[in-house]
C-alpha cells in the first residue's frame, strides 16, 4: 500500500492496521475523515472501543484546527 496522508494520520494514532480499510472505503483524504462517524467506523470495521474513541477525537482534533486556521490568513507582499 503507497504511503498517503490517511495512513500517516492513522499512524500517529497508534492506528496504522485500518489505512487499508480506510482507503477502501473512500476515505483516502482527510477533509473526508472529518465526516467519520459510528455508522463508518461499522463499515470500516474498526470494532475495538478505545480505537474508536481515538479515531473520533482525533476527528474533533482535525474539525477544530479547521475553525482555527479559519481566521488566519498571510499574504506574500513586502512588509513596509
Amino acid at each position: 500500500m503507497c504511503t498517503n496522508i490517511v495512513y500517516e494520520w492513522l499512524r500517529t494514532l497508534q492506528l496504522p492496521q485500518y489505512a487499508e480499510s480506510f482507503v477502501d472505503n473512500g476515505y483516502d483524504d482527510l477533509e473526508v475523515c472529518k465526516q467519520i462517524g459510528d455508522p463508518d467506523l461499522d463499515a470500516i470495521g474498526v470494532a475495538i472501543p478505545h480505537h474508536r474513541r481515538r479515531i473520533h477525537e482525533a476527528v474533533r482534533r482535525l474539525k477544530e484546527a479547521d475553525e482555527t486556521a479559519a481566521g488566519l490568513y498571510f499574504t506574500l507582499e513586502p512588509q513596509p
